[in-house]
């Protein structure tokens, strides 16, 4: 079996379930040099090496003292991809990498977002406006013209920071705020991240999609749908996402062929103005896309640079190519498909006592033990997945940090057989942990399909 090198760029489950996928190849002994925020217990225990870090430098040395051993890199974070982690380890190393170019990661900016679709698919585009504190030479007048474009907007929408803020930075008319001083007090908190959109808020069901690249082809995946609010029935505040699900399928329950197709077309539209200037800027997966079925057809929320966490945690596990294979045929520049099981899955992340809001405060021990978890592998075999995201190897025990801590995947024939083992595989963790119970639910997408036929009439 051929030996392949592979350096990981990593910070959480989504690299585990990357990793994962790797060591699962047919056709590879697959050794992985992984750079990653934290001791990942399912990626460092069985890594050739590992380097603890966020600074990108550092990573490149890395690199470059397994350069002689490492085949091709892969980046998970978007930090790092927004940060130029190709630049850097392609300009000192020989390592090829397997993400955008610092220059073509979109997702650094909402901004550059908005204008891009502007431009190439203004009819996906909700109306929106830019507003830069610096400006205004009072805030009289920059409260003035944010509450004159609410008047046109009628209060309806949604206020997000120029820079990414991992989900958590959008404030949105009904959900996050009911008065128009809240609208501007929230303006002004996220003023840190540079200028601020505010756009029109859009009534429907959302959905992504993750399309690979080669730089030459564009390959769509399967539709998932995601759950960025903190609790059940979509209350709290935003997240990094607690979970999500994907059917046995191309589209999702509450959508429509078009849907998916529509989603296509402005995905190869933006493919087509970003990759003018060449071939080899744009590899890996240089668009996640989250769009928004409405009454009008399909719009666009936001353009991401790298793969979605949790949403490629669907996605691998039912991916029935070799990735390492994937890979390869990526740097060769002759992706053009990619063939998924007909299988859904559902991932439930379980997270820390104090994230999303559930607790102020907690004192307890973060020691998490995930052995029963995972010996639902010798009931359920590859149709659970088990994938440690912000948790620490510290000796031969594991804590949960700050962060989304575990997620579990269930695949099956369809969406509740999947729920039924991504939830048993959450209940089996022992630790400090909570979690939603409506991921995939079917109260939940009942409520979606009822909800786009109102709208479509």
């Amino acid at each position: 079996m051929e030996k392949v090198g592979i350096l990981l760029v990593s910070y959480g489950s989504r690299e585990a379930a990357i990793a994962d996928s790797f060591w699962r190849s047919e056709n590879y002994k697959v050794n992985i040099f992984d750079a990653d925020k934290q001791k990942n217990p399912f990626i460092v225990e069985r890594a050739t090496d590992y380097n603890i870090g966020q600074d990108l430098q550092k990573i490149c040395e890395f690199a470059k003292r397994h350069e002689d051993e490492i085949d091709f890199g892969i980046v998970g974070p978007e930090g790092h991809i927004i940060g130029g982690i190709r630049d850097i380890i392609e300009k000192e190393t020989k390592i090829p990498m397997i993400c955008p170019r610092k220059e073509y990661a979109i997702e650094g900016s909402k901004v550059s977002q908005r204008h891009l679709l502007e431009k190439c698919f203004p009819e996906a585009n909700p109306r929106f406006k830019v507003f830069n504190i610096k400006d205004y030479s009072s805030k009289y007048d920059l409260r003035k013209d944010v509450y004159s474009w609410l008047d046109e907007l009628e209060n309806q929408v949604a206020v997000k920071p120029d820079a990414p803020a991992t989900g958590k930075g959008v404030g949105v008319w009904g959900d996050h705020f009911s008065t128009r001083e809240e609208v501007f007090n929230h303006f002004i908190f996220i003023c840190d991240y540079g200028p601020v959109v505010i756009e029109e808020k859009i009534e429907g069901e959302e959905f992504s999609l993750q399309f690979f690249s080669d730089g030459k082809h564009l390959v769509p995946t399967e539709a998932v749908r995601d759950y960025k609010r903190a609790f059940d029935g979509d209350r709290g505040i935003n997240t990094g996402g607690m979970g999500s699900y994907k059917s046995q399928g191309k589209k999702l329950p509450f959508m429509d062929q078009e849907d998916w197709e529509a989603g296509l077309e402005i995905g190869k539209k933006i493919f087509k103005e970003l990759k003018v200037n060449g071939d080899k800027e744009l590899l890996g997966i240089p668009l996640y896309m989250a769009y928004i079925c409405t009454a009008e057809g399909v719009k666009v929320l936001e353009i991401n640079s790298r793969p979605g966490d949790p949403e490629i945690q669907n996605l691998l596990p039912t991916l029935e190519d070799d990735f390492v294979d994937v890979c390869f045929r990526i740097l060769d520049g002759n992706l053009t498909r990619l063939n998924f099981a007909k299988k859904a899955s559902v991932v439930t992340y379980a997270v820390p006592m104090t994230y999303g809001g559930y607790r102020t405060v907690f004192s307890g021990d973060s020691r998490v033990d995930l052995i029963k978890s995972r010996k639902l592998s010798e009931k359920y075999g590859d149709a659970i997945r088990i994938y440690p995201g912000s948790m620490e190897l510290r000796g031969k025990e594991t804590y949960a940090l700050g962060s989304r801590t575990v997620c579990t995947v269930g695949i099956a024939d369809d969406i509740e057989s999947a729920r039924s083992i991504s939830l048993e595989g959450i209940v089996a963790i022992d630790g400090p942990l909570w979690n939603r119970w409506d991921i995939g639910s079917k109260e939940h997408i009942v409520k979606s399909v009822e909800h786009m036929k109102s709208l479509r009439g």
